[in-house]
Formats: C-alpha cells, sequence, structure tokens
C-alpha cells in the first residue's frame, strides 16, 4: 500500500478559531519554522467556531473582574472544573478579546461611549458576553482566515482528513498523523516535531444536534485508540433552543442562541403557557442544562408543539427591536416559515457543545510529547457545564497558548522522530475496511445511532437506559464493521467518509455511556434520573476512560481546588497554587 510522506515542523489538525489562533501565534513565534494547518473542509469555511452566534465572554467592564468570571465558570461548571485551567481561561481572555480587535481585524458592537459592548448571558452574574450582533463567529473566523492567507509560510491542506496519531515505535512520543486526502483519496503520512490536535468536538450522534454533520468526534476517537486519557466524557451540552424545522430539513437543531433568552425571551409550552417558573426561579435565565431539562421534562408530558417540541417568544420585546438585535436569526427563522420577532418559534434542546476531552495541562500539552490539545478536543476547563459565551474564549486562548508553546518546546527537543511504521499499516487497513465488505446502508446506521442515544444517553439518563444504550451501540458497531461501500473509487467518495464519521461516533458515544454510568449523582449537562442529587462538592471527583489494549477502563480522580473550595468565593487575587 502506497502513503505518501511529507514533513512539517507543526502540524495543526482543524481550522476552527484553536486551530488558526495557533497558527499565527507559532508562525509569529518562530517564522522559520514549517506550520501547516489541517482541515476537513475549506480553511475558515467549516467547522464550529464560524457558528457562534452568541459572543465571548470577558472580564473588560467597570463592576466585573476576572475573578468573578472565573467564580462564574467554577460554580457554572458545578465545581468540577479544573482551576488553573479555568483561570487561564478567564484571565487570558482579554487580552485575547483586545488582540482579535487590534491585530486581528475584528470589529465588535460598542456602546455609545466607545466601549466594547456586553450582553446577557444565561448563568453569569454579569452582562460580560461581547458580540458582533448574533454572527460573532462569523466575524472572527474570516479575521483570522485573511490573517492566515496573509502569512505565506503557513501551509494548507484543505480537505484531508486525520486517521489516526502515529507514536514512534516504542510509544513514548507523538511521531505524526496519518492522513487521507479527501480529493484524491490517497493516503499521507504527515511526519511533525509538533501537532496541535483542534479537530472540534461535536456530538452528532444525537438526534437533535447543533454542528454540521462533517463534525464527528474525529479528534477523541484517534485520542482514545492512542491511549490517552479523556476527562468529563459524560458531559454533553445540551443548547435548550434548538430550531425545531421539522424531519425534513437540516435547519432543525440550528442554535437560537443564549441571548435571547438573556434579552428576555419567554419560552411557552405547546399550549402557549409559560412554563420555566415550575422548574427554577431564574426562569430562562438558569443555566442551559436546567433549561434543557425543563423543555424535555415538557416533551415527555405531551405539552409539545406541532412538531414535538415548545416555543420561543420575542415578541413582547417589541418586533423592530428584536429584528434589529438579532437579525442573523431572525432571517434564519424566516427562511424555515417562521417569525422570530413577532411570533413563535419551535425549539428543542440540542446536542451542542462537547465538556469532556484528552486530558491537559494549561499550556496545552498532554502526557504524549509531541501532541497539544486546544478548542473542544480538550477537557478540564468547564467541568460539568460551559457557560454560554466561553467556548469561543476557550478556543482562542488556548489556541494562541498552544502555538506560543509548540515553537519553544521544537527548539528544545531537537528533530523529527521516526514513526511505528506497523501502527502506520494497522491504521491505514483499518480505514480502507469498509472496502471490503459488501455495500450496506451506512445511513440508515447513522439514523439508529441518533436515536438510540437521544432516546438511552441524553438529557435524562438512567441506569436501565443506559444499559440499553451501550447494548445498541455494540449492535449497531458490530453491523457497521461488516457494512462496505458499493464505490471502490477513494477520490471524493463520501460514503467512505460517512462510514468513517460513523465509525468515530459509535467509538466515542461508547466512552459517553460508560462514564455516564459511572457517575452515580447528577452535575450540570449529566443528569441521573435515578441519581438526582449532586453528590458532596466538597469531594467531587471526575471521571478518566482510557483505553488499554482493546478495554476500555474508567477511573474516579479528585478535582485539586487550587484557588477557591466550595463554600467560598474568590474575590481577591487569587492564592498560589497548592
Amino acid at each position: 500500500m502506497e502513503i505518501e510522506r511529507i514533513r512539517t515542523d507543526i502540524l495543526i489538525l482543524g481550522s476552527g478559531g484553536a486551530g488558526l489562533f495557533a497558527a499565527l501565534h507559532a508562525h509569529d513565534r518562530n517564522p522559520d519554522l514549517a506550520v501547516t494547518v489541517a482541515t476537513k473542509g475549506l480553511l475558515g469555511k467549516c467547522g464550529c467556531t464560524r457558528m457562534v452566534q452568541g459572543g465571548y465572554n470577558v472580564s473588560l467592564h467597570a463592576g466585573d473582574s476576572v475573578e468573578r468570571h472565573f467564580m462564574d465558570t467554577i460554580e457554572g461548571g458545578k465545581w468540577l472544573p479544573d482551576q488553573e485551567l479555568a483561570w487561564t481561561l478567564v484571565s487570558t481572555a482579554p487580552e485575547r478579546v483586545r488582540e482579535l480587535e487590534n491585530e486581528v481585524g475584528c470589529f465588535f458592537d460598542r456602546n455609545p461611549d466607545g466601549s466594547l459592548h456586553g450582553k446577557a448571558f444565561a448563568g453569569q452574574t454579569f452582562d460580560r458576553t461581547v458580540h458582533k450582533g448574533d454572527l460573532t463567529g462569523i466575524e472572527i473566523i474570516n479575521r483570522l482566515m485573511e490573517q492566515v492567507w496573509k502569512r505565506r509560510g503557513i501551509g494548507k491542506l484543505e480537505e484531508h482528513r486525520a486517521l489516526a496519531l502515529i507514536p514512534t515505535p516504542a510509544g513514548d512520543a507523538l511521531a505524526g498523523v496519518l492522513m487521507a486526502d479527501i480529493r484524491t483519496g490517497h493516503l499521507r503520512f504527515v511526519q511533525a516535531r509538533a501537532v496541535l490536535m483542534a479537530t472540534g468536538g461535536g456530538p452528532t450522534m444525537y438526534r437533535y444536534h447543533t454542528p454540521s454533520g462533517d463534525k464527528s468526534m474525529d479528534g477523541l476517537a484517534m485520542a482514545l485508540r492512542a491511549g490517552l486519557p479523556l476527562r468529563d466524557m459524560e458531559m454533553v451540552q445540551f443548547h435548550p433552543t434548538g430550531l425545531l424545522a421539522g424531519p425534513d430539513t437540516r435547519m432543525t437543531g440550528t442554535v437560537l442562541e443564549e441571548g435571547l433568552r438573556g434579552a428576555g425571551g419567554h419560552l411557552l409550552d405547546g399550549a402557549g403557557r409559560r412554563f420555566m417558573a415550575d422548574y427554577d426561579p431564574k426562569l430562562e435565565r438558569a443555566t442551559r442544562d436546567v433549561v434543557s431539562r425543563a423543555i424535555y421534562a415538557e416533551m415527555k408530558a405531551g405539552r409539545t408543539t406541532p412538531n414535538g417540541g415548545v416555543y420561543i417568544r420575542m415578541s413582547h420585546l417589541g418586533p423592530a427591536d428584536v429584528a434589529k438585535r438579532f437579525k442573523g436569526m431572525v432571517d434564519r427563522c424566516r427562511d424555515c416559515g417562521f417569525d422570530l420577532a413577532g411570533g413563535l418559534v419551535e425549539v428543542v434542546p440540542t446536542a451542542h457543545y462537547f465538556m469532556g476531552g484528552v486530558a491537559c495541562r494549561p499550556d496545552t500539552a498532554t502526557e504524549l510529547p509531541g501532541l497539544f490539545v486546544a478548542g473542544e478536543d480538550a477537557s478540564g476547563m468547564h467541568g460539568a457545564n460551559r457557560l454560554g459565551g466561553n467556548g469561543v474564549a476557550n478556543s482562542t486562548v488556548f489556541g494562541g497558548i498552544a502555538g506560543d508553546r509548540m515553537p519553544d518546546v521544537i527548539a528544545a527537543s531537537g528533530g523529527f522522530r521516526e514513526p511505528d511504521e506497523s501502527r502506520i499499516a494497522a491504521e491505514a487497513a483499518r480505514c480502507l475496511h469498509p472496502f471490503t465488505r459488501k455495500p450496506g446502508d451506512v445511513n440508515a446506521l447513522r439514523e439508529r445511532l441518533m436515536d438510540l442515544m437521544w432516546d438511552e444517553v441524553g438529557v435524562v439518563r438512567d441506569a436501565a437506559g443506559l444499559r440499553r444504550g451501550l447494548a445498541g451501540l455494540d449492535a449497531i458497531e458490530a453491523e457497521l464493521l461488516e457494512t462496505g461501500i458499493a464505490d471502490g473509487a477513494r477520490a471524493f467518495n463520501l460514503t467512505w467518509h460517512d462510514w468513517l464519521n460513523l465509525r468515530s461516533l459509535v467509538e466515542t458515544s461508547r466512552v459517553i455511556a460508560l462514564a455516564a454510568e459511572r457517575r452515580e449523582n447528577s452535575r450540570g449537562a449529566h443528569y441521573r434520573a435515578d441519581f438526582p442529587e449532586p453528590g458532596d462538592l466538597a469531594t467531587s471527583t471526575f471521571t478518566v476512560v482510557r483505553r488499554v489494549g482493546e478495554s476500555l477502563t474508567i477511573t474516579d480522580e479528585p478535582v485539586r481546588f487550587t484557588r477557591v473550595r466550595p463554600g467560598e468565593t474568590l474575590l481577591e487575587p487569587p492564592m498560589a497554587a497548592e
């Protein structure tokens, strides 16, 4: 089997906010290094960052502080975050926003006095979410994309799919990444002195989901096979208000951002009754997990809209003002036949963000030398629940840190590492497996997976449902491995990539279900109907899943309260870490 070999000093997997920020920082840190961005689609035109509507959490305004943002993040994460990662996030965010404006060229909305406008987002004690209308992600990615294209020293591998992390023969470091060129179908091993994994999460294994269908948890599946520890894998965030446009459109699941509820939007059941007072005194401004469970309860009780969800209403705020403040969403809803400004729009909880991921340090390094991780592939900074507005901050903060760190590590560590050739051969055979089987219906298996995960490993979980989910995943995987594809040509064979997507999703779905079964309490996005209490905050633990051989091992690790403990509030500059 012929596999092309190429080299680059730094390989960045992913072209979202984390990947592009890392590329810019790495190039500016050392312009003599070869930096290459590999992306599954087209640079700056795919991924989740450009889909961000709401905004960017940052403590810049009078009356706010980094300490206050930190406490909101810790309490919103139900005391499960790694506090050093969370502190790095909130303390670096002001620097990143100034960089986005002054160096990258982003324009954010401002107040009449010229200061940046901060809008209200649920779960926060201050209106700190900086934004560009409700199209913040497009603004950030477009400007980052321009800067990357401007730097000729940054190479691009567009429409390239990462298949496997390839270690050295001894397994003590990363040598590079096996990839597939989607355009030609050729396999290519990219040898690199440092690799940033920023492929994004994308929990598209659920019936209702936010990310585009090309997001299939590839990075976490690769990390799992490489033996890396995955943390908080039970923590799947459902955004409460995904557009529910019916079963025959891909627009179903698209987020209607948190600013709608922050601005005073109301949630109504199918009969038009405002119901959030039944569930939380913060009403619609409760955290995402609380609102999602409330909507799910209304759905289970049958108090639903024609398509099976609930309504969001904004008209009481003035249709003209809503149309001005939320133009992007108003236009999107109009395209689907809904009047967001003046009428009612059907919504449903939608799988939106993955708090779980690869365990890493604040400098983005993992336990595998040569591998760094940032964005939604990384875990620890959000704990059990990500605050709206902390996601794009997370990507740009840690993407920039990775870009600064990788050139320094390269300077200290020497040259390229030789790969484990047997691993390259095994992973190549693994990805070509469907060409050795009789054709079948990959899409039908994907539909089964989405229903299974929504029903058994979704917004509300219990032991019996999780056991059913695990058994169902085993059955789907067994059938997938016997399902081939009809077209033997590999060039632009999208059915092949659908097959690979589905295998990644099944593998990560199993880890989600196993971690959810392990956690016998309810924290943030993880809710067990059979264990509804949160447990003792002072003895909080997080789950760690690792593959050893062909088996998965799950352990519980204690949360280290390095800056503040349950019952305390961090109002002063932080004490030294323990």
